[in-house]
């Protein structure tokens, strides 16, 4: 299986965690942005262009709150493409109505809440 991880860089140790969890089990990871640092703006469309064509080429998509920006587009990009997707709220707060998004509760989105060895068990289940 392929897969893409997609959150923030406040998250990175939660991300490279589960990105080990998923390759020991010889799943591919389709680009590592945790790879990168901050980037400058000339950067930035090559790191974009990586990020999306990773989403593209991902059968599974995990979204780890809180993300940002960036990772919101690229769980558009997965919804427009019809993915696997599911998306990880360790706090719960994808069911607060003032901070969530619609598109978090659309019915092809699979919400996990708990730890992440939990969220590695429901996307490989």
């Amino acid at each position: 299986m392929n897969f893409y991880i997609a959150s923030s860089f406040k998250n990175i140790e939660s991300v490279r965690y589960i990105r080990g969890l998923f390759i020991k089990e010889g799943h591919v990871l389709t680009y590592d942005w945790t790879k990168n640092d901050r980037a400058t703006i000339e950067a930035l469309k090559c790191i974009g262009q990586k990020q999306k064509d990773a989403v593209i080429a991902a059968d599974v998509i995990i979204v780890l709150l809180p993300a940002g920006k960036g990772s919101h587009i690229e769980m558009g990009i997965a919804l427009g493409r019809r993915k696997k997707i599911f998306l990880y709220s360790p706090n719960k707060e994808v069911n607060n109505s003032a901070t969530t998004s619609t598109f978090y509760h659309l019915p092809e989105v699979k919400k996990c809440f708990g730890t992440l060895d939990e969220l590695v068990s429901m996307v490989l289940g």
